[in-house]
This record gives structure tokens, sequence and C-alpha cells, in this order.
């Protein structure tokens, strides 16, 4: 009998979408907080808020279903199935997508208010693309789809037995839960973020003031003519001219601008006490120590208490109340949720509000780090390292 061969042309297709279904799995994987996150506003958007306490389950679940398509795709297991699954996964986040472009366009142009999720989250914080570009990519990849779905009878499955088969993708799906329970409990083996080590927040976040400079016009009483003398100048002016305040007279002070404002990356974040004054510039620009503790703690309901009452934790806060390192904390909680938690706590930081809308953000706090509560170091801020709740080192073992 004949051995049954694959042609070139469905090899190509089928490996290319292959590959992107395990990098569109894998960018997710490696931060399934953040897969549930994307579970959570699709539930928002649809109004199926109360199914928020399954997003986290949702998200792992997606996960390892999109890895595992792409794996059996690859190495060519029980392709019938394969091929069916594809073309039923594919179609429904086809009519997903073209959904979401449509609703989104009428959103736009017509003022209709859907609560349209903006980034389908395909490719996770990997890759962001808007609801059209998704809907675009998704328009490309149904044509191999469809061609595998036509052409599953004519590839050859790998030479296992069916149980084989069946165990070799079971491996990988016990691979992939496992790598999604690590980067859980920690953080993610990739970061993506925008504060992912060596960005700099002051860039992304801060930007910069603009440079005044304050000149003082003097008249002579003369001739009349004028002259502009910066702060230094007068300071010096009488010991070049010790008559210069006889011979001339005050006539007015003009500010100039001498340097342009730079506007951060990302606008929103701020660090707000209890007066409603912002200390994100004062502390991150911090020109009396270089280093900067931050705790990220997005919702104080939520945050791990266990993390709260690390012993390492503590250990750190205390060495840099000696060491005049300054560390403060970070949360998305109202004010009054604060003075709650740190008269329950007795925390020995001060805790800043980062104003948020609850629906459309901008959710900082959550997307800094994958952990609640989470801590980021930074050097003239720029992030040097971070740590889940469960990693919180002792102040000896930081590489500062």
């Amino acid at each position: 009998m004949k051995k049954q061969k694959e042609q070139i042309w469905v090899m190509v297709f089928r490996i290319l979408l292959a590959a992107v279904f395990l990098f569109s799995g894998f960018s997710k994987a490696i931060d399934p907080v953040a897969s549930a996150i994307q579970f959570e506003d699709y539930f928002t958007s649809f109004g199926l808020g109360f199914l928020h306490p399954i997003s986290l389950f949702c998200g792992v679940a997606m996960n390892i279903v999109e890895m595992t398509l792409g794996f059996m795709l690859l190495f060519r297991i029980r392709m019938r199935f394969t091929g069916v699954v594809y073309l039923l996964f594919m179609s429904f986040f086809f009519l997903l997508t073209m959904w979401l472009f449509v609703a989104e366009y009428l959103e736009i142009n017509y003022g209709y208010n859907f609560g349209v999720v903006k980034d389908c989250g395909c490719f996770g914080k990997a890759v962001e693309m808007s609801n059209l570009e998704t809907f675009i990519k998704n328009i490309f990849l149904m044509i191999p789809t469809i061609i595998i779905f036509m052409k599953r009878k004519e590839i050859p499955d790998i030479r296992l037995t069916v149980l084989g088969q069946w165990l070799f993708t079971g491996i990988f799906v016990v691979l992939v839960g496992l790598l999604q329970l690590y980067c859980y409990q920690h953080l993610p083996i990739i970061d993506f973020g925008d504060w992912k080590k060596g960005k700099n927040i002051k860039e992304i976040f801060i930007g910069e003031p603009a440079e005044k400079e304050m000149l003082f016009v003097y008249q002579s009483k003369k001739d009349s003519s004028i002259v502009h003398l910066n702060g230094d100048e007068i300071m010096t002016i009488t010991d070049e001219n010790p008559s210069f305040y006889e011979d001339y007279d005050y006539v007015d002070r003009v500010d100039t601008t001498i340097k342009k404002a730079i506007p951060p990356k990302i606008d929103g974040f701020c660090m707000v006490d209890s007066l409603g004054k912002d200390y994100s510039h004062e502390l991150i620009t911090n020109s009396e120590s270089e280093y900067l503790f931050i705790l990220f703690m997005n919702n104080l309901g939520e945050t791990k208490m266990k993390g709260i009452e690390d012993v390492n934790l503590h250990d750190v806060i205390v060495k840099c109340k000696e060491s005049g390192i300054p560390f403060v904390g970070i949360t998305n909680s109202s004010q009054e949720e604060i003075n709650k938690f740190t008269d329950n706590v007795n925390t020995l930081f001060p805790i800043y509000h980062q104003t948020i809308d609850p629906i459309k953000g901008p959710f900082m706090v959550r997307d800094a780090i994958r952990s609640n509560p989470g801590l980021i170091l930074l050097k003239d801020g720029i992030v040097t390292d971070k740590w889940a709740w469960r990693d919180f080192p002792e102040f000896d073992q930081i590489k500062f």
C-alpha cells in the first residue's frame, strides 16, 4: 500500500497556522492574570459581569486550548479531529472580531455605546492590535484554516498509535498548565508591560516640566535703553556696576521658556495623598535618593495579606527607613479604603492613590505588576527589579 504523503503547499499552510496559534497561546500563557483581565473585559462588555469569578479559569483554559491546537497541528496529531476543531475555533473568533470591529465603528461614527473591548488580546501584551487589524488578521487566517479543514483527510497523522498521540498531547497540556501556574504564582517569565525591567518610568509616565527663566527688565535713566538680567546677573550686577540701581529703573519681570515641557508617553499616572497632592513627579525624579521602592496594591480589598505581613517585606521597609531610601505604596482603592487599611494593618509607609475611572481606567497599578501586592525597585526612575509577594527578598539580598 502506497504511503499517503502531504502536499508541500498544504504543509506550509499547516506549519504557518500552527506557529501563529503557538505564539498567540504562549504570549498569553506566560501572563495568565492578563488573560483573566481580558475575559473580565469581555464579560463586562457583553453584560455578563456575574461571570467575573471564573475569568481566570476561562483565561487559563483558553490558552491551553489554543496552544494545544497549535501543537496538534504542528505534529499532525489526529488531523481529522484537529481540522474540524480548528474550523470551529476560528469561525467563532472570526465572528467575534467582526462584531468588535462593527460595534466600534458604530460607536465612533454613530454615537452608539456598546462598551466594546478595544483590544481583543489575541497576542496578549506582546502585540497589541486594534479591532480592525484583528479582524483583517482573522480574514487571512481563515484561508489556511479552511484549507486544512478540506485537506484534513489527506494529511497523514504522526507515526504513533492513537493512545500514543493522546499521551503526547496530554504531556504538552500538562506542561502548558504548569507554565501558567508558575507565571501566576510568581511573575511572567517574559514581561511585555510598561513597568518591565529596564523601562524608564520618568519618560513613560512622568515627562519633564518646562524650564523657565525669570528676566528682570531695567531701563537706563540716561538714554532709556533696556537691559534684561537673569537671577544670577542680578546677584552680581553691583560688583560690575556699583551705581547700577542709581542709573537704572526697574520696569518689569518677564518669564521666558528656555526648555519646552516634554509630556509623558502615557498620561494618567499619579500618586495622590489624602490632601489631593500628586507626588509622582517628586518621588520618581527624587534627587535626594536614587532608589525608590513602590509597593503596588491593585485593590486593597483583594490584596493578599500574606504578602503584606511577609517578614522579608517588613525587613525591607525597616531597612529602607534606616537607610533613607523612600518606600511607598500605591493603590487604586479610595482614600477612605486606604485610611481603613492603614488603621487595621498599621503600615510603616505612606500609601498613595491612583485615580481611575472604574470602567475605562487607566489601570496602571493593576498592570504594573502581576501580583497583589507586588514590589518594584526604581533607580533614577528606571525599573531595576520587581517581585511577586511570594518572592519578596530580604533587604540584604537585593542587588542595588
